[in-house]
């Protein structure tokens, strides 16, 4: 029996959406530009199959193409702000963000789960730390990251099991931790403490320090971390100084979010 075998999909399911919509996925961090042999390999397509859909998303205006290489445009932005318009988070967070880093000298960002990922919704950037540029929309596995193991550490026994069941733990660096059950102790320990501290997990030299926002339900619904360089900040700086103030920033986004956020009944 094959494991790794797609589930069945409805009479209603639409293949070629599907298809379309993985070829925008290939285009992910470190692969801005890619060859129609790039997209053809990463989305399992055949090279007929992935030129047509990228063609068609040239004429839509969403990839451009110099003769060689495809590249998504600003365009595509448009497939996902009507979602991150829709959030108060962004526009509540950022202002405390920008607060945050004016005290600590350090980048900040604020980010949410999406299956296995964390994707970035705010973020002010004082120093590229980092060897890709992050913004918002950026995606990065949340089993190496400090708001990757806040948000986990947020979620219901049922759901951190369908984390786990769906999650590829790669080791990006020699410090992440890919086996589930040293994670599943990691998120145990951020779930008592309130907050995730990581140290090199995700790139070599990248430290950070993660808390978790709260919804008016005391639900996980976000975090927000402070990231600086190992060989400029140590672990002992990052609990001792700026997890405090992490911390005072997170209760202020939340104290927002309690004014601004529609009351949502639980029925």
């Amino acid at each position: 029996m094959d494991d790794t075998a797609p589930e069945p999909r409805g009479a209603h399911h639409v293949q070629s959406l599907e298809r379309g919509l993985a070829v925008i996925r290939a285009f992910g961090t470190g692969a801005q530009t890619l060859t129609l042999s790039d997209v053809a390999r990463t989305t399992g397509l055949t090279r007929a199959a992935a030129r047509r859909f990228l063609l068609t998303l040239v004429d839509l205006g969403y990839v451009a193409f110099d003769g060689k290489f495809f590249s998504l445009t600003a365009r595509v932005l448009e497939l996902g702000y009507s979602f991150l318009s829709g959030l108060s988070l962004p526009e509540v967070a950022q202002p405390h963000l920008e607060q945050l880093s004016t005290e600590v000298h350090e980048s900040c960002s604020a980010s949410v789960l999406d299956g296995t990922d964390i994707v970035y919704v705010a973020r002010v950037a004082v120093s590229r730390i980092m060897t890709v540029s992050i913004s918002v929309g950026t995606r990065f596995p949340a089993h190496a990251t400090s708001m990757g193991h806040v948000l986990l550490a947020g979620l219901d026994k049922d759901a951190l099991d369908d984390y786990f069941a769906d999650a590829r733990l790669n080791r990006l660096t020699s410090h992440t931790l890919t086996a589930p059950e040293d994670l599943r102790a990691e998120l145990a320990r951020v779930r008592e403490q309130g907050y995730a501290l990581v140290d090199q997990e995700l790139e070599e030299g990248l430290r950070s320090v993660a808390a978790p926002v709260h919804d008016r339900h005391g639900r996980v619904t976000a975090a927000v971390n402070v990231s600086t360089h190992a060989s400029r900040t140590t672990s002992e700086a990052l609990r001792g100084d700026i997890l405090p103030r992490l911390v005072a920033a997170c209760r202020r986004i939340e104290a927002d979010l309690a004014v601004t956020a529609p009351a949502r009944s639980d029925r």
